[in-house]
């Protein structure tokens, strides 16, 4: 498994988003990317987080930066899920695995004793040269946003 550290350059991507339409690191060159993995639409922590970052987005645009959520939910269930919250942010489909990979996020996980494979809530702040600046793993929802936005800012 990949495990990407602060300063190292951010693995490209390239994925289709909600509304029809996509979104990939090169077309990004020269902002600063917020990419945050969760794993479910629609689930309660997810939901909170989305409606979190999505409360913060005006203050993320006045810095110039772009806020991506990344899960493996198809693009009409991101369609779903942002209408039906009234998310801000634009959610990208990774229903292939290969951006959840090449970032580390795709983990071995643990719930009532049962194994299986799912995304590691996660955050990563790629710099406008494309260089990791933060990366929070096993990310708490609380707060989080909060967080991300304060590192934003001091960049």
């Amino acid at each position: 498994m990949n495990m990407l550290e602060e300063g190292q350059k951010a693995p490209a991507f390239q994925l289709k988003t909600d509304g029809g339409g996509e979104i990939s690191l090169a077309e990004l060159k020269g902002k600063v990317v917020v990419v945050y993995f969760y794993p479910k639409d629609d689930t309660p922590g997810c939901t909170t987080e989305a409606i979190a970052f999505s409360a913060l987005k005006p203050e993320f645009d006045k810095c110039g930066a772009v806020l991506v959520g990344v899960s493996k939910d198809s693009v009409q269930r991101h369609d779903k899920f942002k209408e039906k919250h009234d998310l801000k942010i634009q959610l990208a489909s990774d229903e292939q695995g290969e951006m959840v990979a090449d970032y580390g996020v795709w983990i071995m996980k643990k719930n009532y004793g049962r194994e299986y494979m799912g995304i590691d809530r996660s955050t990563f702040v790629i710099d406008a040269k494309g260089v990791i600046r933060n990366i929070w793993r096993k990310v708490k929802v609380k707060g989080h946003a909060e967080k991300v936005l304060e590192a934003v800012q001091a960049l």
